[in-house]
């Protein structure tokens, strides 16, 4: 109902003190002031609005302030039961009102819901145990005219147009894409904060948020955040103090699904939504400028918009997940301007097409997958998008070969980096990490652009982990196999082959039902969801990994692919009560670099920076600062609820900011947690058991 500790005040006052409106003895005991109304807004719309809406409008779970079912439900209601409720609600809120702030935010819900101020400054309190009842409330009259935040228009209009220059060299202050740049690396050359310092870093503000399914990715620009949140809502934050700017929400006839985030490009903010439109939103007021449907051959189901869109020159690109039998993903560009389709790259080829030959001879009903979870990366040298492409889920059809000439069973272009031309979405190469994946271990997951020394010779490779813990690279221009490195997390390929890459499968491994068998990694990942960075000073690459395994065959406690093949969790041998890794490895040099294991699953991404500095956040609510040579964790903190965000920096009038969402969770979060609470318990392994605080973003900067 009530998002924290400090609503609780808020809407006891703001229920009794109507009953003022309709009692006259209470006026004489409850007034406000035109004063404490206009700084209520104020304080309302920082602190209240991202939850009960900036027209006190509520939102999907989160009742409004001035609506039919507040008035409904408390309508002649005893202001004990209020206060029962009220007191039921769970707490998490740590930013710091004081007995005025919360008078000040009761004067202006009044105003709004049409009680007139006097002159007299002050409210009185209530009493539970009074035995009075509420008054019988009418409609709002909404006498207080709503705009955005007072000073928001001045602090808006610092934003300036975003070039194609600006996103191809972005500007160290700026977070402008969802890892930073377009090459993916999850690194910033802000040194502010450094290893000497970073101990003194310290909470600088807090914004509340819907709880939700979400992967959000913050960008900054101009001092301006733009945050994609729960459910289909967009917020435009001053990002040196978390004042709210504006908020946009989609509305939508289907339940809203996590997402990365959203982008930026001149004056627009493009947004994905739950019911698979993209929209262009004008970056200083968020009004709708276009809303472009993405087409599909059945309306809604089985398709999600998980990425946030990826903008390249003049297109709009925008990767479609798939979890339904036939068809499967795609990607589609979409013109930047004007909000018109433009091109579509299918990631499961048609028979006929080439790759559709791949695929065991199975017709494109009975085809499935291929889904694009994250955004691509760009090089703007080559003009090449890369993508990474998630596997099948149709896997028996799959699983031994037809033995008919021309036919394989490889599954293109599952499992794949694929280059594509950004304004017409031709394919101009393709490799393929792991053919005819029998266990939904994707490498599906975010390419990163780098340049490295490899074989005595310098070379821009795109890189990427998947669920194996296996990191591939590969040219960028051609998609010629480079290296690979294992971290050790994983049983089903046995050997990599040095020319072309190719994997061999361990045959103990291979789906069956005779016999339980142990397979490592498990489909949620020793790689996943959360991004790694690149310090492209240092060439070294640094991994969020987790620790797990499955039990498979005859016996088990669910199942996710067609092959009939029952499955549990299991731990990684040796695990030793950790599952949460932060690996480094050296890309420069092609070796493994420091590893720090912890009980705790790593479920945030990973940010490096210039002041030699590695953030990542995990499951018991810790976000840790690491030296990025030793691996020696420099500072912590602990959150109120758990990571799920994409990690950025940034900076505002010379002072840097690290900023984490909580409290928002997916696929990853609740995979991991369901395996960690299985296991912690007998393993002994420590669980921050602590109420949970409610989603919210976390904005961190040194102390002054």
């Amino acid at each position: 109902m009530f998002r924290s500790v400090k609503y609780f005040k808020l809407f006891l006052i703001v229920a009794f003190i109507n009953f003022f409106g309709a009692t006259s003895i209470f006026s004489q005991i409850v007034n406000f002031s035109e004063e404490q109304v206009s700084r209520g807004k104020q304080l309302y719309e920082i602190n209240c609005a991202t939850c009960h809406g900036i027209n006190l409008e509520g939102a999907a779970v989160i009742p409004g302030l001035a609506d039919s079912t507040f008035i409904n439900k408390w309508s002649g209601a005893p202001v004990g039961n209020l206060a029962i409720e009220l007191r039921q609600m769970p707490p998490g809120n740590q930013s710091m009102l004081s007995e005025e702030d919360y008078q000040s935010i009761t004067a202006y819900i009044l105003a709004f819901n049409g009680v007139t101020y006097s002159e007299a400054a002050s409210i009185g309190g209530l009493d539970f145990g009074s035995g009075l009842t509420l008054p019988e409330f009418v409609s709002s009259t909404r006498v207080i005219e709503q705009n955005i935040a007072e000073g928001a228009e001045q602090i808006l209009q610092r934003y300036s147009s975003v070039s194609d220059a600006m996103l191809i060299d972005p500007p160290e202050e700026d977070w402008l894409i969802w890892q930073g740049s377009y090459d993916n690396q999850g690194f910033s050359t802000l040194d502010q904060i450094n290893r000497e310092n970073v101990g003194d870093l310290a909470l600088s503000w807090r914004m509340p948020l819907q709880t939700g399914v979400n992967n959000p990715g913050p960008l900054v620009h101009d001092g301006i955040m733009y945050l994609f949140t729960f459910p289909d809502t967009v917020l435009a934050i001053d990002a040196a103090d978390g004042v709210l700017l504006w908020r946009y929400e989609h509305e939508s006839e289907v339940q809203p699904s996590q997402k990365k985030g959203v982008a930026l490009h001149g004056d627009l903010v493009y947004v994905p939504t739950s019911d698979l439109h993209v929209l262009a939103l004008n970056a200083r007021t968020g009004a709708l400028v276009w809303d472009h449907k993405i087409e599909t051959s059945d309306e809604y189901e089985g398709y999600h918009l998980r990425m946030s869109p990826f903008v390249v020159g003049d297109t709009v690109i925008q990767g479609i997940t798939s979890l339904r039998i036939p068809e499967g993903g795609w990607i589609d560009g979409i013109d930047r301007v004007t909000g018109e389709h433009k091109w579509r790259f299918y990631t499961i080829p048609r028979p006929g097409e080439p790759g559709g030959n791949t695929w065991n001879g199975i017709p494109i009903e009975e085809r499935s997958g291929g889904s694009v979870w994250n955004p691509g990366a760009y090089d703007p040298e080559l003009n090449l998008v890369y993508f990474g492409v998630a596997p099948t889920y149709n896997t028996a059809p799959l699983l031994y070969p037809v033995n008919i000439d021309g036919i394989t069973n490889d599954a293109l272009y599952t499992n794949a980096t694929i280059a594509l031309r950004p304004d017409t979405g031709e394919l101009v190469w393709y490799y393929q990490h792991l053919e005819n994946d029998q266990w939904d271990l994707d490498w599906a997951f975010e390419r990163q652009i780098v340049e490295i020394t490899f074989a005595g010779e310098r070379r821009k490779a795109v890189i990427n982990m998947g669920k194996l813990g296996i990191l591939d690279a590969v040219d960028a221009a051609t998609g010629e196999y480079l290296f690979s490195m294992d971290v050790g997390l994983q049983n089903v390929v046995t050997d990599i082959d040095p020319v072309s890459g190719k994997k061999n499968i361990n045959p103990y491994t291979i789906p069956q039902l005779e016999e339980q068998r142990l397979i490592c990694s498990n489909h949620y990942g020793a790689k996943s969801w959360p991004p790694a960075a690149f310090n492209p000073i240092s060439k070294k690459l640094y991994l969020p990994l987790n620790e797990g395994c499955l039990e498979t065959g005859p016996d088990g406690r669910y199942q996710i692919l067609t092959t009939n093949i029952q499955l549990r969790e299991a731990l990684f041998p040796g695990s030793n009560g950790n599952m949460g890794r932060v690996q480094a490895l050296d890309l420069e040099n092609q070796e493994f670099g420091w590893t720090h294991r912890q009980p705790s699953p790593v479920i945030s991404s990973i940010l490096a920076t210039a002041g030699g500095i590695v953030f990542a956040g995990d499951l018991n609510r810790q976000f840790r600062a690491f030296h990025d040579d030793t691996g020696e964790i420099l500072w912590e903190g602990i959150l109120d609820d758990v990571p799920s965000s994409t990690i950025i920096t940034y900076a505002v009038d010379e002072i840097q900011y690290v900023a984490i969402v909580a409290g928002q969770t997916g696929y990853h979060v609740n995979d991991w947690s369901r395996m960690y609470s299985i296991f912690a318990e007998p393993e002994g392994m420590p669980v921050n058991d602590a109420p949970k605080g409610g989603a919210a973003i976390w904005v961190y900067a040194l102390e002054q």
